[in-house]
């Protein structure tokens, strides 16, 4: 039984190690560097080996997303502080929000901009999904009014999606960030 756990326990450390090396490559040299053949240079693996793990790419970003997803999740619930409500409950979630999305835009990416094989919206969706939702869920059902919470959740994480996006783009100046984030809280919170 020893030998069993002792193979499992590898192999769950081999796929860390896959999965850390992949998001430390997409976060210094993009994601385009990030390949099979780039990885087993790097962990000094053979592919196959690789493959026993991931089937391709997708599931590599995938994995990557969920460890984003769990992260996400944790500087979410940390910002709201204790008996934070309203304006700025929603202020520090939106901050944090946009501060991760900049602190690692890669792993952004891998969440929401490229192809990772994970179901969003879904009985399917897995946890650290389905957590990151609860957490914006949470702060944001106190400020949704009139309308179905899980809905003005949708729309308020799509807002901040869409500046984080926009702002990454090019298409909006980053030095009116705060200027547009205090719009978005504002619209949001309407006391």
């Amino acid at each position: 039984m020893a030998v069993q756990q002792r193979k499992e326990r590898e192999r769950a450390e081999r796929h860390q190690l896959i999965v850390s090396v992949a998001r430390r490559l997409a976060e210094t040299e993009g994601w385009d560097a990030v390949t099979i053949r780039r990885l087993a240079e790097c962990i000094e693996y053979s592919q196959p080996v690789l493959y026993s793990h991931f089937r391709g790419k997708d599931e590599i970003v995938g994995a990557v997303a969920l460890e984003g997803f769990a992260e996400l999740t944790v500087a979410i619930r940390a910002a709201a502080s204790p008996g934070a409500a309203g304006h700025a409950a929603v202020t520090a979630l939106a901050e944090s929000y946009l501060a991760f999305a900049q602190r690692y835009p890669a792993v952004y990416d891998s969440m929401f901009n490229l192809s990772n094989g994970l179901p969003f919206a879904d009985e399917a969706t897995p946890a650290p999904m389905r957590e990151g939702f609860m957490a914006l869920l949470d702060t944001l059902k106190e400020v949704a009014g009139s309308v179905a919470p899980g809905l003005f959740t949708e729309v308020a994480w799509a807002a901040l999606h869409g500046l984080v996006t926009l702002t990454r783009a090019g298409r909006l100046p980053p030095e009116h960030t705060p200027e547009r984030l205090k719009v978005l809280v504002d619209w949001m919170v309407r006391e």
